[in-house]
């Protein structure tokens, strides 16, 4: 397998650790430059011991190579890559920057004026499960959000299918590794410890990005309520989605939820990194690993479709994800470094 040259700009956040931990295993690329503006000139092991086997000086700017991810922040992230796209050098953005496609937005969600509206239209969103062949022609890829990730694969095929109503709800909780290293009042251990709370009630960041993939797999508006939720745990996310059926689309009783479990064990028979369970499952079980769990029920009372779906939030949620995406970019198998199974407990 021939090796290729990737480097990750902003190595010490959570994604971008993460990031330099999964390409270590890659057998096919070579992680040649990291950098970390608050870690110039350190060696990556000395700012994160675990990972003292890649054997890298942190640097202050990026060099040339075959694919940079960018796990910077919104607004840094977009104009930081302006330069290498010019070159020629193929991107992942682990970002919110490239995930939306009206510039607008970024003002309403983000509050900033977009440095690069001109790349909204070329990046591809970075879902391989829906978004495959676009993926692997691309030169620039959005990676998606963890929350987005967990419910667009919960909700894609029922849409699809058009067995539910285009009016959900969708109840998500994320451990505290979602919010980044930046301490805040939310995420100190003594606030966040034996605790729970809802939070973005007046509209999450990812919001718009659920609803727009969501009506492109639905062909059609979606009316979305989306509330997220802080766990005191460290990685995971748990989404759990309610929509009504749409009458006479799925056999009543017993036979629909049976109709509902193929119909998603259909959708993603093909996908290494999806797989359909046959109990509500937990976060623990997508601990450090790439897969997206999902169960699909129905609620006969009521006769609505309940989808619970996990994620490790810094792996299929971000990390893993981009891999999963570098790996089409750059010709690889797609599972390759990506096979490690959760650890438990």
């Amino acid at each position: 397998m021939p090796q290729a040259k990737v480097g990750i700009i902003n190595v010490t956040g959570y994604t971008g650790s993460e990031l330099a931990r999964l390409l270590y295993q890659h057998p096919g690329v070579d992680l040649a430059w990291v950098t970390g503006r608050s870690a110039v000139g350190r060696r990556l092991g000395e700012f994160f011991p675990h990972l003292a086997a890649i054997d890298l000086e942190i640097k202050a700017e990026p060099e040339e190579v075959d694919l940079l991810f960018s796990a910077l922040p919104h607004k840094a992230s977009a104009e930081a890559l302006l330069a290498p796209l010019e070159q020629g050098t193929k991107v992942v953005d682990l970002s919110a920057d490239l995930r939306l496609k009206d510039a607008e937005d970024y003002r309403t969600w983000y509050g900033f004026t977009h440095p690069a509206p001109h790349l909204l239209a070329e990046a591809v969103y970075g879902l391989v499960e829906l978004n495959r062949a676009q993926i692997a022609r691309a030169r620039l890829v959005a990676n998606p959000g963890c929350y987005p990730t967990a419910a667009i694969l919960a909700l894609a095929p029922a849409l699809k299918a058009g067995i539910i109503e285009p009016d959900i709800v969708v109840d998500a909780k994320s451990g505290v590794s979602g919010a980044g290293r930046t301490l805040t009042f939310t995420t100190h251990f003594s606030e966040a410890n034996e605790n729970v709370f809802a939070y973005a009630l007046e509209g999450h960041r990812h919001l718009p990005e659920i609803v727009h993939e969501l009506a492109r797999v639905a062909e059609r508006e979606i009316s979305l309520t989306f509330v997220p939720h802080l766990v005191p745990m460290t990685r995971g996310i748990l989404c759990s989605c309610y929509a009504r059926l749409v009458p006479g689309k799925i056999a009543s009783g017993e036979k629909g939820k049976e109709e509902a479990s193929q119909l998603y064990r259909d959708f993603y028979q093909d996908e290494p990194f999806v797989k359909i369970v046959d109990t509500a499952p937990q976060t623990k079980q997508t601990w450090g690993n790439n897969l997206c769990l999902i169960h699909p029920t129905i609620d006969l009372r009521c006769e609505r479709l309940v989808v619970v779906s996990c994620i490790d939030n810094l792996v299929k949620g971000a990390a893993g994800q981009a891999l999963q995406c570098m790996n089409l970019m750059l010709g690889f198998p797609e599972t390759t470094g990506l096979e490690s199974l959760a650890v438990f407990p």
